[in-house]
């Protein structure tokens, strides 16, 4: 199995020789507004792709974790192939349909495509009001024969169906969203580097990859107080904070 992190969320997996989009976010580099209600203004996203939307594109499904403009953006909706099978949550389905797409399939709970076994999972994106007013979102589960068990926990804060869907799955290979997003108000709605340690605390046997920073402007952990972090901790040498285009092969 091998994960190509590309920019904020979006990532190519490689498995059993088919290769999935997760989270397609298109835009160039400033070609959104900023979120709303967010310590800095910036436009987003702040970084360019690290290669061209047209090799970004080529895949042969697409996997949504949820439609929040930083995890499947206009520019994903217009460009991807309207052939392509999108896997998302229920929820999203006819969001997707809109956009054109013919072949989408919702995960409820589960679904089998090219002898990969796909079960989504939950997740709190956020607590409190703004935890309700963000859901629904939703994670993965990725199975198939002679490859490590891959979990994408998808944008959730360290929770009680995290903690769930480590007990129940066992994965081997952990993709996180960190970045500690917020607002102005409440607490984070991504993982900051206490949500990751309780991770690895709870998976002690898994590979982290932790993704989702330096590209939104609500993100503000970043990569330098992470690996920092995980330094002093020792787990610098289970979790990845990979670079924009960097890849990693498990």
């Amino acid at each position: 199995m091998k994960i190509r992190h590309l920019r904020h969320a979006t990532f190519h997996l490689l498995m059993q020789e088919v290769t999935f989009l997760v989270d397609p976010v298109l835009s160039p580099a400033e070609g959104m507004t900023p979120i709303d209600n967010s310590p800095n203004q910036r436009r987003n996203p702040l970084v360019e792709l690290p290669v061209s939307a047209e090799l970004v594109m080529k895949a042969d499904a697409c996997l949504v974790t949820h439609m929040h403009r930083d995890h499947f953006d206009s520019a994903a909706g217009e460009l991807l192939p309207k052939a392509m099978s999108v896997f998302c949550q229920p929820e999203d389905l006819d969001k997707l349909k809109q956009l054109g797409f013919e072949d989408v399939q919702p995960v409820n709970p589960a679904a089998t495509w090219k002898a990969i076994a796909i079960e989504r999972t939950g997740g709190q994106h956020g607590t409190g009001e703004i935890g309700q007013k963000m859901a629904p979102v939703s994670g993965y589960v990725l199975n198939a024969a002679g490859e490590p068990t891959l979990y994408i926990a998808g944008d959730t804060i360290w929770c009680p169906e995290v903690a769930d869907s480590l007990a129940t799955h066992k994965p081997e290979v952990i993709v996180l969203n960190g970045g500690a997003a917020r607002f102005n108000q409440g607490d984070p709605i991504t993982m900051g580097m206490q949500d990751i340690f309780q991770v690895c605390r709870h998976a002690p046997a898994a590979k982290v990859v932790v993704l989702h920073m330096e590209a939104i402007n609500h993100c503000l952990l970043t990569r330098a107080e992470l690996n920092a972090f995980l330094s002093q901790e020792g787990l610098d040498n289970r979790v990845t904070v990979p670079a924009d285009g960097q890849w990693l092969e498990f």
